[in-house]
C-alpha cells in the first residue's frame, strides 16, 4: 500500500478507517445482473480508507495508487457530479448513502490499495465498501453489510455508469478467504460455503487491465436484456437448463449470449455440488466449460487470457482454469494439487510471459 501517511497530507490523525478485501469470482460470471448465481471468494489484497470528519460540506481525499502522489481531490458532500475518473466511486457512495437517509459531513480521506487495477478483481468494489466502513464509523451510520453493498451497487450503476450487478459489492461486504460465498443474486440470499481443502487456489493477473465503465461490458448487459424479453422472462435466470432449446431459437448473438448465462448458473449450482462433496476434479472441469463459454457464447475473453488457460490446460498439477471477473482482459483463477499452487503459478506465469511479452503477476498464492 501507499507509503504516505494522513497527517502528512493532512496535518492530523485519522479518526475512522475502513477496509475491504478484492475477490475472486471461482464460478458465476455474466450471471448476477440477470438474478442468477454467483461464487466469490476473498483475496489477500485489501483497500483501507483512512478518514476524519470536517466541520464544513468539503470532501478532501488522496490516493497515491489512483492519483498522483500528494494529490488532493475535493468535493462538496451533497452536490456531487461526475467527473469520470477514480473519485466518482467514493462521491458515488457519499451521493447514495445521502439519498438513502443517512447524515454526512465533509471528511478527509486517503485511500491505499493492494487490489490491482483492472485485473477483474473488483477494486471498485473494495475502495467502495472501505469508503462506507470509514464513512459508517466517522458519522456514526447504522448500515449492514447488504445495504451497504445496495449502495456501492447504485454508486457503480448510476454515477460511475458501469452497469454491474451486486457480486462485487455483497462480496466485499461479506466474503472471507476460508469460504465461497455462495450467492442468489436476486434475493440476496446467501451461503457460505468451504474452499475444496485437497487443492490450491491461484490467481494470475495477466496484464491486460479491463475498464468496465467503457461499451462491451454494457453491451453485454442490454444484450441479455433484450434475449430475456425475447423469451418473455423478467431474467435469463428464470429459463431453466432443461428449457435451453428456447434459448437456441434466439437471433445472433442472443441465442450465445442468453446461453451463456443458462448454463453458467447451473454451472455455480454444480460448483456448490462439487465443493461440497471435496470433487476438485469435477470442479476443475467445470472451470474449463465456463471458460469456453465466456470465450465463445459470451466472447468476453482476449487472446491473453485465452493463452493462460491453455497453459494451465498442458499443466498436469492443474484441476481446471478460467478468465474470472468480467472480462476484456483481467485475471485467470485456477485450481492446483494441494501444496503446489506457489509454484505451479510461477511457471504459468513465466510460460504466459515468454509467449505473450505481458507482464503477469500472482496475486495467490500470495
Amino acid at each position: 500500500m501507499s507509503e504516505q501517511s494522513f497527517a502528512a497530507l493532512f496535518g492530523r490523525a485519522p479518526t475512522a478507517v475502513g477496509e475491504a478485501s478484492g475477490r475472486v469470482n471461482l464460478i458465476g460470471e455474466h450471471t448476477d445482473y440477470n438474478g442468477g448465481y454467483v461464487l466469490p471468494t476473498a483475496i489477500p489484497q485489501r483497500t483501507r480508507v483512512e478518514l476524519a470528519p470536517r466541520d464544513d460540506d468539503r470532501a478532501r481525499v488522496a490516493s497515491a495508487e489512483l492519483g498522483r502522489p500528494g494529490e488532493i481531490v475535493e468535493f462538496r458532500v451533497g452536490a456531487e457530479r461526475p467527473r469520470h475518473g477514480w473519485i466518482d466511486y467514493v462521491q458515488g457512495v457519499t451521493r447514495f448513502l445521502a439519498e438513502a437517509g443517512h447524515r454526512l459531513g465533509g471528511f478527509e480521506a486517503l485511500i491505499s490499495s493492494t487490489v490491482p487495477i483492472g485485473s477483474g478483481l473488483s477494486s471498485s468494489a473494495a475502495l467502495e465498501v472501505s469508503t462506507m466502513r470509514a464513512l459508517r464509523e466517522a458519522f456514526r451510520i447504522d448500515l449492514d453489510a447488504v445495504a451497504m453493498a445496495q449502495i456501492g451497487r447504485r454508486a457503480e450503476n448510476e454515477f460511475v455508469g458501469a452497469q454491474t450487478g451486486i457480486m462485487d459489492q455483497m462480496a466485499a461486504s461479506l466474503a472471507d478467504r476460508g469460504t465461497a460465498l455462495f450467492l442468489d443474486t436476486r434475493s440476496l440470499e446467501y451461503q457460505k460455503v468451504p474452499l475444496p481443502g485437497d487443492a490450491d487456489l491461484i490467481v494470475l493477473s495477466s496484464g491486460v487491465a479491463h475498464n468496465h465503465a467503457k461499451g462491451d461490458y454494457n453491451t453485454r448487459r442490454a444484450e441479455c436484456e433484450r434475449a430475456a424479453e425475447l423469451l418473455g422472462v423478467a431474467q435469463l435466470r428464470d429459463v431453466p437448463i432443461e428449457a435451453l432449446a428456447r434459448v437456441e431459437a434466439l437471433p445472433e448473438p442472443l441465442r450465445r449470449r442468453a446461453r451463456h448465462v443458462v448454463t453458467e448458473d447451473a454451472r455455480v449450482l454444480a460448483a456448490v455440488d462439487a465443493m461440497r462433496h471435496d470433487d476438485v476434479v469435477r470442479l476443475g472441469e467445470l472451470f474449463y466449460q465456463s471458460h469456453a463459454s465466456m470465450r465463445d457464447d459470451y466472447e468476453v475473453s482476449v487472446p491473453e487470457i485465452d493463452l493462460i488457460v491453455e497453459l494451465a490446460a498442458r499443466d498436469r498439477e492443474l484441476f481446471g482454469a478460467r478468465l474470472t471477473g468480467g472480462g476484456f482482459g483481467g485475471s485467470v483463477v485456477m485450481l492446483a494439487r494441494l501444496g503446489a499452487g506457489r509454484e505451479v503459478a510461477e511457471r504459468i506465469a513465466a510460460a504466459y510471459a515468454r509467449e505473450s511479452g505481458q507482464s503477469p503477476t500472482v496475486l495467490v498464492p500470495g
